[in-house]
């Protein structure tokens, strides 16, 4: 069964934002989805990261699908550069420095040279979405992340970081995009 991994950001875990709803609509279509728990704040390094990932090594191969969100999204960058993966849906993403208060604890994931052209043989299909008006990550930041991948950036309005506190524990276009995939 096709495997659907949802990687959360600084400070979360699975039970945040619109991961747990996202969770049961994709059960409801016969998908196995795991959300694994990150080291975060502390210990949350690129290598610990990794180190937890490969308990789940077994359920990633060329029909697996990636969802990540905010921090997710380098880390998802940088699963795609180890793994072939059928999608990506990058959520409030971005890469290099985000540009916050948070830039420190996400050096190891996102201040390194990617592999741009091996991300791209890896993984077929990207989407990106992005709010106009998110308070950690730029929309700049999306808008250089799609040109990198060769995709647009999906705006959604007035969201946010797309998380709970601004109203996100559903998150539809997400689940309608993720169903035309599979």
């Amino acid at each position: 069964m096709p495997t659907i991994f949802i990687f959360h950001g600084v400070g979360g875990g699975p039970q945040e934002n619109w991961f747990p709803w996202l969770k049961k609509e994709l059960i409801k279509i016969g998908r196995q989805v795991i959300i694994p728990q990150f080291s975060t704040p502390e210990n949350q390094t690129l290598g610990n990261w990794l180190s937890t990932l490969e308990q789940y090594e077994k359920h990633i191969d060329e029909d697996t699908i990636l969802v990540g969100h905010s921090l997710g999204v380098p880390f998802a960058l940088n699963v795609i550069e180890r793994y072939k993966v059928k999608a990506a849906f990058l959520v409030a993403g971005f890469y290099g420095k985000a540009g916050n208060r948070f830039d420190p604890g996400m050096v190891t994931f996102a201040q390194r040279k990617f592999d741009w052209e091996k991300i791209k043989s890896n993984c077929k299909h990207f989407y990106i979405f992005h709010s106009d008006n998110d308070p950690y990550i730029r929309l700049e930041k999306a808008e250089a992340l799609a040109e990198k991948l060769g995709t647009d950036v999906i705006i959604v309005p007035g969201a946010g970081h797309i998380n709970r506190s601004s109203g996100y524990t559903e998150f539809d276009i997400l689940l309608s995009k993720i169903k035309e995939i599979v």
